[in-house]
């Protein structure tokens, strides 16, 4: 059935090869002599960096962020994992544009929390047209500040109608909050009371939002409302969590009646109805999707040799592969064993770690190379170990498996470990096994796992 899955998949590639020819051909001109793409703002690529580059380019990053808006160390670092620079010409473009219309130093952090690829982006295609076209739609100076340090969210809508009607929807909620507090007697509408009682709840400020915008409203009914809430309560969802919100979206959307539908279809593939029901625990969006979607998705986890009850235990252990399309199944499983994973080690990895199914190829590539070719563990050892397809290359396996070659280089260990042992043990194991027990070369390891001169506790 396999074959068959890629045979299929293979025509359709051709006949939407066949389709590109002719607009590829007349476009061919414009690939000859492509226009020119250079930002002089934007931030060298991963792949142009050495690891000493990137962690110049971070510890860069940290500096000016804590020195210029006065955050602490440790949130400069998470920003600077996600966008990081070697000089402060756009950075400082960045701050003094948002500080010319009004912004305090603590709402620029909370944006650049929020959006933190603002540091190294143009701020005059970004950001200035975006203020500049909401003040052109009478938003006041206190107004601008309040809104978008209060929702970011905002500045990364795109389109002008998109940005306007999500700047006045949130506008209007923050003034029915205010004239509720100021007058508690007025007469609520079902959205302000529903709020209210999210909030009671404890249902965190940025999930609100996103339940206040989007287009089905969940929070602007009555009793369908309630008797979602009710239900989602009742079944111990953490009112702090996005699963609580997931779930009402789907109670809310779906009718009684269409998710009885659902959980039968999961019943006819062999689950029982407590096992559906602790699966959308996990994952409420299991019950979004159609019969069609999720008997496909079956039965392409079985085309790759999986059996009946594989395939359950991977869904209850990884509900959000339902949602994964048959050709990124498909690609997943072509991708292991293009690297020289045989059929059976491709099984393991997906028993043992389904998320991979949903791993973009160069992502597995690039860490099968470096496992494999750098660090001399063999195939079958990765497959056993299919987690660590899921950790950062830069942040942790880069740090742990230099130790480890620091370590082999200098005879203090006198062969590769397990690569269980190396990647896969909590951090104070590692650091006790393979850094605290060598004192001869103790800084010089702690640099190496750190990326600085400083102690491990």
């Amino acid at each position: 059935m396999f074959s068959l899955i890629l045979n299929n998949r293979r025509s359709r590639e051709l006949n939407q090869w066949r389709n590109l020819i002719t607009p590829l051909f007349s476009n061919l001109l414009l690939l000859q002599n492509p226009p020119a793409l250079a930002n002089s703002f934007s931030s060298a690529t991963a792949s142009d960096l050495t690891p000493e580059d990137e962690r110049k380019r971070k510890t860069f990053t940290v500096s000016y962020l804590v020195n210029s808006l006065g955050l602490t160390t440790k949130h400069a670092e998470s920003i600077s994992s996600k966008a990081n620079f070697d000089e402060k010409r756009n950075p400082d473009s960045v701050l003094k544009l948002l500080r010319s219309y009004g912004f305090t130093d603590s709402q620029i952090s909370t944006i650049i929390t929020t959006y933190p690829r603002f540091l190294i982006e143009n701020p005059e295609k970004t950001l200035r047209a975006k203020l500049h076209f909401l003040k052109l739609n009478g938003a006041s100076s206190s107004e601008l500040t309040e809104i978008v340090s209060k929702v970011p969210k905002i500045l990364g809508r795109r389109g002008h109608v998109s940005i306007t009607g999500y700047f006045d929807y949130v506008k209007e909620i923050l003034q029915d909050q205010d004239k509720n507090s100021k007058c508690p007697n007025v007469k609520q509408t079902n959205r302000t009371r529903n709020v209210s009682v999210l909030r009671e709840l404890g249902v965190p400020q940025k999930l609100l939002l996103n339940l206040l915008i989007s287009k089905a409203k969940p929070v602007c009914g009555k009793e369908r409302f309630e008797e979602s809430v009710k239900k989602i309560i009742e079944m111990g969802f953490d009112p702090t969590s996005k699963r609580f919100v997931n779930a009402l979206y789907v109670f809310y959307e779906l009718s009684e009646k269409t998710i009885e539908q659902k959980v039968c279809v999961y019943k006819n593939l062999g689950f029982s109805v407590d096992e559906v029901w602790a699966t959308f625990k996990k994952w409420p969006y299991l019950l979004k999707y159609s019969e069609k979607k999720i008997t496909q998705t079956f039965e392409t986890l079985r085309g790759c040799g999986l059996t009946e009850e594989e395939v359950r235990v991977i869904v209850k252990k990884y509900p959000e592969c339902v949602g994964t399309s048959e050709e990124k199944i498909v690609s997943s499983v072509e991708t292991f064993e293009r690297l020289g994973f045989t059929g059976e080690e491709t099984l393991m990895i997906i028993k043992r770690h389904p998320q991979c199914i949903g791993l973009a190829s160069e992502t597995v590539k690039t860490k099968t190379a470096f496992l494999v070719k750098k660090m001399g563990w063999p195939l079958k050892d990765v497959a056993s170990t299919p987690i660590v397809f899921g950790f950062s290359l830069e942040k942790f396996i880069f740090p742990r498996c230099n130790v480890i070659r620091a370590l082999i280089s200098k005879g203090l260990i006198g062969e590769l470990p397990a690569i269980s042992s190396a990647l896969t043990s909590p951090k104070q194991r590692f650091l006790k096994n393979f850094v605290k027990k060598h004192e001869e070369v103790l800084p010089e390891l702690i640099y190496i796992f750190t990326g600085d001169c400083v102690s491990i506790a």
